[in-house]
């Protein structure tokens, strides 16, 4: 029996990580709804609840051995223990897998800029990591620090959510409320087992990140952007002339070049999801690259916002007598935080191919 279990436990790790993407394919929308953030918000109290659990058990046993003279015992809890003893940290592990893989597929979504990505990909890296530490959970430290994360970037969804704004503040008060959360628990733990300070550090670090635009804005999300000519509105459809690439280009549908006749105007629609009650304003940020002073910003435009629409909500804006050469727009957030980028090189000197345009709706 004992070599079975041995030879089981190798595939251990590889199951709860499928395990934990299968529960999520099956609980998690493919868009943010306010029942994804409850699950992962009862993920959190469950895993709050074990934590307590484990620092009890800890507390009982250590006292336990004070008094039959045996003095007080920090063990880690043995794999090969009853699995009574093992449970609770096998259910932390998919708590905490289950919390990261939701969270690294939510903050993926709304990352579209290179370091919102990186910071995604670091959630992933810790996902993937919470499938071999599981032996490490008996270490009231690093459980700590791993919920304090959880709570921080899960709050960081939800305070939007309640209040209906993506504001600064709300950023801060929400990364301040998943600490204080994780501290006050930790106190209330029997034994008041492991350090608070990597809590404090992680909090600290989230709010150093954010103004640097390293956080993706959630809970915004694109959904789509393009930009094009002779735009119209109709059957509740915005609608540009868009150039398709050529047949050999088969990684992408539409062409980063845009040719314009002198004095035509280039729109840029762009299509971002926001829960519903979330009302902000965003911006289209339009910039054009100096081979002397590099990008240079040309405007900055506005429109409102007010969420609840599953296919996006749209806003646009153009200009008119571009000058050839590299362009971009930023999609961001009043307080100027990127939500999406789109390049495209405008061209001037030569007329698109009629057999290469397509009208697209958004």
């Amino acid at each position: 029996m004992k070599s079975r279990l041995a030879h089981l436990r190798a595939y251990f790790p590889a199951i709860a990580f499928f395990g934990g993407f299968l529960w999520d394919a099956l609980t998690i929308g493919r868009t943010v709804a306010p029942s994804d953030l409850w699950i992962l918000a009862g993920y959190l109290a469950g895993a709050a609840g074990i934590l307590w659990w484990l620092g009890h058990r800890r507390h009982v046993l250590a006292a336990t051995a004070s008094a039959d003279g045996a003095g007080t015992t920090d063990r880690p809890v043995s794999f090969w223990s009853t699995w009574w003893e093992r449970a609770p940290f096998l259910l932390l592990q998919f708590l905490f897998g289950g919390l990261f893989s939701a969270l690294f597929i939510l903050y993926f979504k709304s990352s579209s800029h290179l370091t919102a990505v990186l910071w995604s990909l670091g959630l992933g890296g810790l996902l993937v990591a919470n499938e071999f530490i599981d032996d490490k959970y008996h270490r009231f430290t690093l459980t700590w620090a791993l919920f304090g994360l959880c709570a921080m970037l899960l709050f960081n969804f939800l305070l939007p959510f309640m209040v209906g704004s993506i504001g600064m503040v709300w950023f801060y008060l929400s990364t301040f409320a998943g600490a204080g959360l994780t501290l006050w628990l930790r106190k209330k733990t029997p034994g008041c087992p492991g350090r608070a300070a990597p809590i404090l550090i992680i909090a600290a670090l989230l709010a150093v990140a954010y103004p640097l635009d390293l956080i993706p804005p959630v809970p915004l999300v694109k959904r789509d952007i393009q930009v094009g000519r002779n735009f119209a509105h109709a059957a509740g459809e915005y609608r540009l002339t868009l150039e398709k690439t050529p047949w050999w280009v088969f990684w992408r549908e539409f062409s980063s070049e845009v040719h314009l006749a002198p004095g035509e105007r280039l729109y840029c629609v762009s299509s971002v999801f926001a829960p519903g009650g979330l009302s902000t304003r965003l911006y289209h940020r339009w910039e054009h690259y100096d081979a002397l002073r590099g990008w240079q910003t040309t405007s900055r435009m506005g429109f409102g916002l007010s969420g609840g629409r599953n296919g996006g909500f749209r806003g646009y804006t153009y200009k008119q007598d571009l000058a050839p050469g590299k362009w971009r727009v930023h999609v961001e957030t009043e307080n100027g935080h990127t939500v999406v980028t789109h390049a495209f090189n405008v061209v001037t000197d030569a007329p698109p191919e009629p057999d290469r345009e397509t009208v697209r709706g958004l």
